[in-house]
């Protein structure tokens, strides 16, 4: 029970109270909160108190309000560092964060390369690129659609391989591929269109980072070209 004689003001006490539920897992990510009448009863205090607690939890980013459904606990966001020289992979910023991945593939073919690709990626005349898309997961929640093109014929090897996990480590532990070096890296915001938002299990219009680099193994030869599109709301890069 929150104490009505205590200096602090009820709703900072009950702000106080959800937020310790939240550290303590007693409120998972992506669970959906109490009523305001219901936290109301619990605490024994007004729905206007509650609202208040709320709203600042809104505003911290602990708590999201959907239209119609509720409020939610918020989904963990990812801190990825980048370097000058070098850019955290997925798998990693998940792993320092504390939290499980996963990737689906959902596209993996052998496509002809635009003039900017082809010079990129350093290829030959008539070398095709191999074009991979994979659904990328932090925890439970899609949070990265990752568009990656390789040297056709080096890295032909990969249609063969089930991608479900880093696939940076696959390159260095079963081929003796580093990539470690990033090349020139641009990060914009735009907004999912319908097929991304399918994909990202997410919302038409929801602001995206879209991050796209070229990465060289430890020989300086070009690995792959990147588009990544990574819900903005669960993500922050440190530079």
């Amino acid at each position: 029970m929150l104490n009505a004689d205590h200096q602090e003001p009820l709703y900072i006490q009950l702000k106080k109270a959800i937020q310790a539920a939240i550290l303590n897992d007693q409120f998972q990510q992506g669970e959906k909160i109490p009523t305001e009448v219901e936290l109301s009863e619990r605490y024994d205090v007004s729905r206007i108190t509650v609202r208040k607690a709320v709203e600042e939890l809104v505003k911290e980013g602990y708590l999201v309000k959907r239209q119609g459904k509720g409020t939610f606990v918020s989904l963990r966001k990812i801190d990825r560092k980048i370097e000058f020289d070098h850019v955290m992979g997925f798998t990693a910023a998940c792993q320092a964060n504390g939290l499980s991945s996963h990737s689906i593939v959902t596209k993996k073919e052998l496509i002809k390369p635009d003039a900017a690709l082809r010079q990129l990626l350093q290829l030959a005349k008539d070398e095709k690129v191999l074009y991979i898309q994979r659904k990328r997961y932090a925890g439970d929640a899609p949070l990265m659609l990752e568009n990656n093109y390789y040297p056709g014929t080096r890295f032909r090897f990969l249609l063969e391989e089930a991608l479900e996990g880093s696939l940076y480590d696959l390159l260095r532990e079963k081929y003796g591929i580093s990539p470690e070096q990033s090349g020139k890296t641009t990060l914009e915001i735009v907004l999912a269109d319908e097929e991304k938002a399918q994909l990202l299990e997410t919302s038409i219009g929801k602001p995206l980072f879209l991050m796209k680099t070229v990465i060289f193994d430890q020989n300086n030869d070009p690995v792959h070209v990147g588009k990544q599109y990574i819900i903005g709301d669960r993500y922050q890069f440190t530079l």
